[in-house]
């Protein structure tokens, strides 16, 4: 019986994953492409500084994979933001942190829902947008209420297609830049920097639109049962995947700005990348791109609509929601069929009532929220092991605190209205959960 029990625990996840096959996952987890569907809001909304916008976002999300990589190291069987916030902050604090990153993952669904819609118009603009809206929010309940999931395999092969395509994109643009008189230098600096519509506000609100570029980063840190050394390969790997990330989007973004004329507007600012693609390459590469960007929203939107329900059927299971709706599993295709039929009733409404930019806005709302609880995670958890001696980390999860914090602050004020709605509510869940377990204990 003991030798039973010794052979059991001995067995675990294989630890295969090399430092550069953690950095690739994160890589695929992001997207090669993610700043291409945001390009025309982040755009938008920073007054033509986009990439100054892409980069500041950067030195931010940097900050916090630090932290995400210290917390990694103390809790390596996590690898979430509310574990880290519940158990070096308070767990009703975790529990905050995991009700709002709920509402992310429910939202990514439905901005891919937006996204599909008006791309597909991009092919067929007499299909009006409502009936696509219609039709990739049905499609996406239907294929995962039949258990159909995009594999790892597939993944891999379409973040190698779309790093085709970025190719494309920039060769693109390099022969566009060739072939067009450049009046001054203030031309190709204009995209960091244009003083005639530079604007602070407008900058910092373009910066938190454009951490969606980044948003999956820490998704590394799952990983951490099946990485070798991962006390020294998951943190290294997470800011890595940061940087390569922001690295590459500020190329790409840089690239539009160039071709994309000062001052004329998108025909479609939810599609700017793809009309900018059309400008620098003609209607091929419009195709391409469109094409490309529709694929890879329609598979990120299948995969997080049922990631979305495997989540709720989680919460339902630990009786933080009602477990007889939400914790209930089809008994044929074994899924959770009554969550994803719930969270495709939300995409096909949300998609109708919302906007690209506030399901945008509304994501990022619930993910800076959890980033800087990791980043007061790591700040507590240094000061309690190390005191000043850790000031340097320290030092670094208050820079991701405070950036974090300024982004958040810079959202607009419509997404913080509704983000803080719904974290009321779930601040309401977890008191009635509290009084539900503790009254009938104390009448005993």
């Amino acid at each position: 019986m003991a030798a039973d029990s010794s052979s059991t625990t001995t067995i675990g996840l294989k630890r295969s994953l090399r430092f550069r096959d953690l950095v690739l996952y994160g890589i695929i987890l992001i997207q090669p492409t993610a700043p291409m569907p945001s390009f025309g809001v982040i755009y938008k909304e920073a007054h033509g500084h986009a990439v100054t916008a892409i980069l500041l976002a950067m030195v931010a999300m940097l900050f916090t994979s630090i932290s995400y990589g210290r917390m990694a190291r103390v809790y390596p069987h996590g690898g979430s933001a509310f574990l880290y916030v519940g158990k070096e902050i308070h767990t009703s604090l975790g529990y905050l942190t995991g009700w709002c990153l709920v509402m992310d993952y429910v939202l990514n669904p439905l901005i891919c829902t937006i996204w599909c819609s008006r791309a597909a118009i991009n092919f067929l603009p007499a299909v009006p947008y409502v009936v696509w809206v219609v039709f990739f929010a049905l499609m996406f309940t239907a294929l995962n209420c039949n258990g159909v999931e995009t594999s790892a395999r597939i993944n891999a092969g379409m973040a190698a297609a779309l790093g085709v395509v970025i190719l494309l994109v920039l060769a693109a643009a390099v022969r566009w830049l060739l072939h067009v008189a450049h009046p001054d230098v203030t031309f190709f600096t204009a995209p960091f920097y244009d003083p005639a519509t530079f604007n602070t506000s407008g900058l910092l609100r373009g910066t938190s639109i454009a951490v969606l570029t980044y948003i999956g980063f820490d998704g590394i840190s799952t990983l951490t049962d099946e990485a070798k050394d991962p006390a020294r390969s998951v943190p290294r790997a997470i800011v890595l995947t940061c940087l390569i990330t922001g690295v590459l989007a500020s190329i790409e973004v840089y690239a539009a700005q160039l071709v994309w004329p000062r001052g004329l507007a998108f025909p479609d600012i939810d599609t700017a990348y793809v009309h900018v693609s059309g400008r620098m390459g003609g209607p091929i590469l419009f195709a391409i791109v469109n094409a490309s960007l529709l694929l890879a929203n329609m598979g990120s939107g299948m995969a997080s609509q049922l990631g979305a329900a495997r989540l709720l059927y989680a919460m339902g299971q630990d009786g933080a929601l009602p477990r007889r709706f939400f914790g209930a599993v089809h008994p044929k295709n074994r899924i959770p069929r009554n969550n994803v039929l719930l969270i495709g009733a939300i995409c096909l409404v949300g998609a109708l009532l919302f906007s690209y930019q506030l399901g945008t806005e509304l994501l990022n709302y619930g993910a800076l929220l959890a980033f800087m609880g990791v980043n007061a995670a790591s700040m507590l958890r240094g000061w309690r092991t190390g005191r000043l001696a850790q000031w340097f980390p320290i030092l670094l999860s208050l820079g991701g605190l405070a950036t974090c914090a300024l982004l958040w602050w810079n959202l607009g004020p419509l997404a913080k209205s509704v983000g803080t709605t719904w974290a009321f509510v779930g601040v309401l869940f977890w008191i009635v959960r509290r009084k539900a377990t503790v009254l009938p204990g104390e009448g005993e």
